[in-house]
């Protein structure tokens, strides 16, 4: 069983992150979803990139650092899009994270990495706000840094292919990606 901290993409706390996180927690995992803008979430990728730019970085930041606070040290840092950005943030503050779990997009500094730190990265292939020369950097880094890397692409799907309520939305790679979730959570 682990600890586990599921941040939100761009658009907010929208009702796909409370179903993934009881998936999780059918699965006997302990889960928070903090609200990191306080505000409903956006119906547009372009409005919650407004919502984000209004709110900004560091509050947003700062509302993750809130929500992991009591939270045990070895918690699984993890986020869809934006949120998987904002987990790889805290992870200089939380270097005894157990893993760091991103749902469809990069997170984390290889000067934030421990030596064994679980790192699974799930992207739509191709993604276009991840290219694959910027991906392979990424991988590249994490793993020289120490981290355990992998990288699981899913051919076809857009974006956010695991939120069944939107365009990307892919019934299958969101079921694989999942079982590999799952897996991987049970493991840590």
């Amino acid at each position: 069983m682990a600890d586990v901290l599921l941040l939100h993409s761009v658009y907010g706390l929208r009702p796909a992150v409370p179903v993934a996180a009881d998936r999780l927690r059918a699965a006997g995992h302990r889960v928070t979803t903090p609200d990191l803008y306080g505000v409903p979430a956006a119906r547009t990728v372009e409005a919650g990139f407004a919502l984000f730019g209004a709110i900004g970085h560091e509050a947003v930041l700062d509302r993750a650092r809130a929500a992991v606070a009591a939270m045990p040290d070895e918690t699984v840092l993890a986020g869809f899009s934006m949120g998987a950005g904002i987990a790889g943030a805290l992870l200089a503050e939380r270097p005894r994270a157990a893993a760091l779990l991103l749902m469809h997009g990069t997170g984390g500094a290889p000067e934030s990495v421990r030596a064994g730190l679980p790192v699974r990265l799930h992207l739509a292939d191709p993604d276009e706000y991840e290219t694959n020369a910027e991906v392979d950097e990424w991988r590249a880094a994490m793993g020289d840094a120490g981290a355990e890397v992998v990288v699981h692409r899913y051919p076809g799907p857009g974006h956010l292919f695991t939120d069944p309520d939107t365009p990307d939305f892919d019934a299958l790679a969101a079921a694989l990606a999942w079982d590999r979730v799952l897996t991987f959570l049970a493991d840590v």
